[in-house]
């Protein structure tokens, strides 16, 4: 039986991803310091014999063995990174590090997740593997963005330099049940002020634009990656030109912020919520949407989840967290 360690395992695609695990054979440990997760998230795993839960944070070491350990561990909410800005850079570049030394003394397979925020505001569109980005290195949201480039950084070096067989995705805005309430992203923003009758709040004019991918997909999207072998991952990668395994994951479907706002508004129909605008924070992306060129050549993936479909469920989840 392989045994996998799941880092945030607590938080919304952490206890997504350990149920995903489960579901396949795995034994799994979940590890999270509960900043951003919940035990409510993990409640129905805990039943499971193969499944256990560690308080911990991975910003100290751990030590176990492990077949893959899968390193989701960081604040990824504006409200929530830019709450405690150098205990999120922290949780970017120690915890990686931590894992990628776990992952080197073990012999262990290991997938970082890292994030469409390496892109910054990106000035090509739609946003490829190959582009380097434009982040600000000193604004409100670089603690979170320069954090995970930081570790795509020692994601690459410690394979070049150790041999440590490590993949990353760059994932997209993605949703779905288990999303934080009041985590500031625009989707549980959106469907909580519906809920409660509250005016939904746009920023800027809401003409930005963002992709949206429900977190099934990406979760199919991770599981398909790490069971490839070595040799194919690296072949593809250096045929590619690109100097470490690293894949876009998201939706290449793409929405106005407005447009998502009035979807959210038709699934809860007895809202009394209006639309308002307020004005565009620093340094927020004015388009963001995936090219999953590579993912769909390598894995044969690409997400299966209509929006609709996607934001239905989610607000089933949040109804019931909004009317306790």
């Amino acid at each position: 039986m392989k045994k996998a360690l799941v880092t945030g395992g607590a938080g919304f695609l952490g206890s997504h991803l350990s149920r995903r695990l489960l579901d396949d054979g795995y034994e799994v440990t979940a590890l999270d310091n509960l900043f951003t997760g919940t035990k409510e998230n993990i409640y129905p795993l805990l039943a499971n014999r193969r499944f256990s839960f560690v308080l911990h944070d991975v910003t100290q070491p751990f030590w176990g063995q492990f077949d893959e350990i899968y390193n989701l561990a960081c604040p990824a909410s504006p409200i929530h990174y830019q709450h405690n800005p150098v205990e999120t850079l922290k949780s970017s570049v120690l915890g990686v590090m931590n894992m990628l030394d776990l992952a080197l003394k073990t012999k262990a397979r290991l997938l970082h997740t890292s994030t469409s925020e390496v892109y910054g505001d990106p000035l090509v569109h739609p946003q490829v593997e190959t582009y380097w980005g434009n982040v600000n290195t000193i604004g409100v949201r670089s603690c979170y963005d320069e954090g995970k480039r930081c570790a795509e950084t020692l994601v690459a070096d410690y394979r070049r330099e150790f041999g440590v067989d490590a993949r990353m995705v760059r994932i997209f805005n993605t949703y779905g049940p288990n999303m934080h309430p009041k985590d500031g992203r625009v989707i549980s923003n959106f469907i909580m002020q519906a809920l409660a009758g509250e005016n939904i709040t746009l920023f800027g004019d809401g003409t930005q634009t963002r992709s949206f991918q429900y977190c099934d997909d990406l979760v199919d999207a991770m599981r398909t990656y790490m069971e490839l072998p070595v040799e194919k991952v690296g072949a593809f990668f250096a045929a590619k030109g690109l100097g470490a395994p690293v894949l876009n994951a998201g939706n290449p479907e793409e929405y106005t912020i407005r447009e998502l706002a009035e979807k959210v508004l038709e699934l809860i129909p007895g809202s009394k919520s209006e639309i308002v605008f307020e004005p565009l924070p620093s340094d927020d992306p004015k388009r963001r949407r995936p090219d999953i060129s590579l993912a769909r050549e390598l894995l044969g993936w690409a997400p299966k989840v209509p929006l609709e479909a996607g934001l239905a469920k989610t607000v089933e989840y949040f109804k019931g967290k909004y009317n306790r």
